[in-house]
């Protein structure tokens, strides 16, 4: 897997590629005078020729494709995108990595306001289903982009602004239905203007699906509730939103070694949806069911108030104030026999959880089956305040970020094979965490000429993590961080004529651990970030297209290592230094007024410069190998065709090449590439009476059936007992097969 870009070949094969394998509709910035919408994000936004690598998506764009999938599978055709489902049906809990860079540590903010997980720094889209329905537009920044708040852009940040002031009053009612059992139900409306000042708009939905994958069931609710004052020159918003989720567990993927240890089909090709999760045996191993309430079960609500005031033609304020308050557990069935003897764990053991052996009928017994569940409660408060000055020459903007965060962790069982020396509510662990985060910042570009702007963005970031009590592994856990960050930024955009632009761009990014790694290791370090961007953008009245050159160069990356941990999330760890070197593509042909081609693609060379593993007892020095879940090719295209005004046919097709799931370059990590292609076709139909149009949409989703997989995990363990005195390293992986062809159906009712 060795990419030289030195070799003019290669381009040639790149440019011919991107006509038939890539896709993503490219949506142009909008050049028209900022409106107090845009007051809430410019912060955080850049615009149409900055010197940082993007893409914006707009509401209509989401719309063609919204019939119940998760924000992560509607941006799957994005350049350098990479998504994936434990689910298989894109329902449930998603994943969405760009340039290799996983979810952990891409920004994602709401209204400015951080999203991410603050001791987790995952995001869990799952907690907002179908809210792609409240989304006005988006977009994401490859690279470390802008200052932005919240935990730091590693490569990739996202950032939304939800639905805008409608001055017209309007209702939708949205319902799809299609494979696995999948339904989505959403009412929507909005007041207009009333007294040309106040708006109040709703949102209520539903998803449900069977999922793909066996049980991995997920029933999902959601709201979004806008209260909104407007004037020529203040915009006030006061936002509730949130959702409720309940999903069966799927995050165990498919493990051909445990599968085969409980006497299940191993082979990935014949018995792929097969879901160990909840499984249930007596005693002496015998199969009898699955536990029925294997389920993560979380509610998560944000309220948000916005102030938004254009004070002259100059200068413009924003205040945003937030609070989220997330609660909810997972619950999970220990069956005795498959811990005891599958996954050689001590979890069913009475030791695990602090108890000592009992006496059943004159026996001791020190294990059982027993139902535990896992709570997070945690509450995250946030205020932003921005300030903007714009004239002829200069944009320049300031303002700081803080937020507090403190989340409880504790576990309880609440069903037991045999009655325990426990009362009820007792907490097997207990403990907490409190993160307090500081940004300031200050960017500004400023236009030389008509040609030539330049670009500034200093941030001073603090960060504090204080955490204490047990963890879920009944081991004690003290941590008591603090870290200060300078991220500096600066680029220069050079406009040669109306139709071609060039851009280069310098930043650094700095980032914390999670709380998970530090569980994996109290001494992890943070991990930094120096990213240079090379561009060109050019613009015709039937070729678009841009290119982008990166080189990202890292100081101890947190980079996955395979591995996943006992709620499937993913394990990390530093890597000394790395580097990615990429050159991404996309374009938009205008074939005819009717036929379009929007194709990406991206090659990359993603290393760790040394790394250094056990194998079979010894210490072993692999020298440079491949980043994990870093795949050198990654290709899309749409072939978009509309026939009459308001019909459009879209093939979307996607290609990701190979990749290893570990750092070590073994072929038992590598994940296989896959070529995927899907189609949508959306028809509204105008009327007059009663509704003002409905909206017919339908996708096929991997139209060929290809039998892929997206995701996994690999993991390796000494074997010292097979063979008395010789230690043998044990490889092996786990698998996220995804859904083989399937369909969505929808009809919107806008009236």
């Amino acid at each position: 897997m060795k990419f030289n870009f030195k070799k003019p070949v290669l381009f040639l094969v790149l440019l011919v590629a991107a006509d038939v394998l890539s896709a993503q509709e490219i949506k142009q910035d909008s050049t028209k005078v900022e409106t107090l919408e845009e007051v809430l994000i410019q912060s955080i936004r850049v615009d149409a020729d900055s010197p940082i690598t993007h893409s914006n998506i707009s509401k209509e764009a989401l719309e063609k494709r919204n019939l119940g999938q998760d924000i992560p599978i509607l941006l799957n055709y994005l350049p350098s995108v990479v998504t994936t489902s434990d689910a298989g049906a894109g329902i449930g809990y998603t994943g969405i990595r760009v340039r290799g860079i996983s979810s952990q540590s891409t920004n994602v903010t709401i209204n400015g306001i951080p999203y991410n997980d603050a001791e987790s720094l995952g995001t869990f889209w799952v907690n907002l289903g179908d809210f792609t329905s409240s989304i006005e537009s988006l977009q994401l920044q490859r690279g470390v982009g802008t200052s932005t708040n919240g935990s730091g852009a590693f490569g990739a940040s996202i950032n939304v602004l939800t639905d805008a002031v409608s001055k017209a009053a309007n209702g939708e009612i949205a319902n799809s239905f299609g494979s696995f059992n999948t339904r989505k139900h959403t009412v929507k409306y909005s007041t207009g203007l009333l007294n040309d000042h106040f708006e109040i708009a709703g949102r209520l939905s539903q998803v449900n699906s069977d999922g793909y994958i066996d049980r991995a069931s997920s029933d999902l609710k959601s709201y979004f509730l806008q209260g909104s004052y407007v004037d020529d020159n203040t915009l006030i918003k006061a936002i509730a939103f949130g959702g409720k989720e309940v999903t069966y567990q799927s995050w165990y993927g498919f493990d051909p070694a445990s599968i085969a240890a409980i006497g299940e089909n191993p082979n990935l090709d014949e018995n792929r949806t097969f879901n160990i999760a909840g499984i249930q045996f007596d005693d002496a191993g015998n199969f009898e069911g699955y536990y029925d309430n294997q389920v993560d079960n979380y509610n998560q609500d944000h309220y948000q108030l916005h102030w938004n005031e254009k004070w002259d033609n100059n200068w413009s304020s924003n205040i945003g104030l937030n609070y989220t308050y997330g609660r909810g557990y997972y619950e999970e069935y220990v069956d005795n026999y498959l811990y005891s003897n599958i996954y050689f764990g001590p979890d069913a053991q009475f030791s695990f959880l602090s108890l000592e052996p009992i006496t059943v009928n004159g026996e001791t017994v020190d294990s059982q089956d027993y139902v535990r569940r896992r709570w997070l409660d945690n509450n995250f408060y946030v205020i932003n305040t921005n300030i903007n000055y714009k004239d002829e020459a200069l944009n320049l903007t300031a303002g700081f970020s803080y937020s507090t965060y403190h989340g409880d962790h504790f576990g309880e069982v609440i069903w037991s094979q045999y009655a325990m020396n426990s009362n009820i509510r007792d907490r097997y662990y207990d403990g907490d965490g409190d993160k307090y985060d500081f940004s300031a910042f200050a960017k500004a570009t400023y236009q030389l000429n008509d040609k030539l702007s330049l670009y500034g963005d200093l941030q001073v970031r603090t960060v504090n993590y204080d955490t204490s009590g047990i963890n879920s592994d009944l081991v004690l856990f003290e941590i008591d961080k603090t870290y200060s960050f300078f991220n500096p930024k600066a680029g220069l955009s050079y406009n040669l004529n109306d139709q071609n632009n060039f851009y280069f761009s310098y930043a650094r990014a700095n980032r914390e651990a999670s709380r998970s790694d530090f569980e994996g290791n109290p001494d992890i370090k943070p991990e930094q970030l120096n990213d240079f961007e090379l561009g060109w953008r050019h613009k015709a009245n039937t070729f678009t297209f841009n290119a982008n050159m990166y080189y990202m160069l890292y100081n101890e990356q947190l980079v996955l290592t395979g591995g996943i941990d006992d709620v499937g999330a993913p394990i990390r760890g530093n890597s000394g230094n790395s580097s990615r070197l990429g050159i991404e593509l996309e374009g938009l042909i205008k074939v005819t007024d009717k036929f379009s081609l929007q194709p990406n693609m991206t090659l990359s060379s993603n290393k760790n410069d040394e790394t250094v593993v056990s194998r079979d007892g010894a210490l072993v020095n692999l020298g440079e190998t491949n980043i994990s879940f870093s795949p050198e090719v990654i290709a899309s295209n749409a072939l978009v065709f509309q026939p009459i005004e308001n019909l459009q046919l879209s093939f979307l097709s996607k290609y990701v090449g190979e990749q290893f799931m570990g750092n070590t370059d073994s072929e038992a990590s590598k994940l296989e590439s896959y070529f995927v292609n899907d189609f949508n076709v959306t028809y509204e139909i105008k009327m007059t009476k009663i509704f003002k149009s409905i909206l017919l949409s339908g996708l096929v989703n991997n139209i060929f059936g290809e039998a892929y997989v997206s995701n996994g995990y690999y993991y390796s363990y000494d074997d010292d007992f097979s063979v008395p005195g010789t230690i043998t390293t044990i490889e092996g992986a786990g698998y996220y097969p995804q859904a083989k062809r399937n369909f969505l159906l929808g009809a919107t009712l806008k009236f």
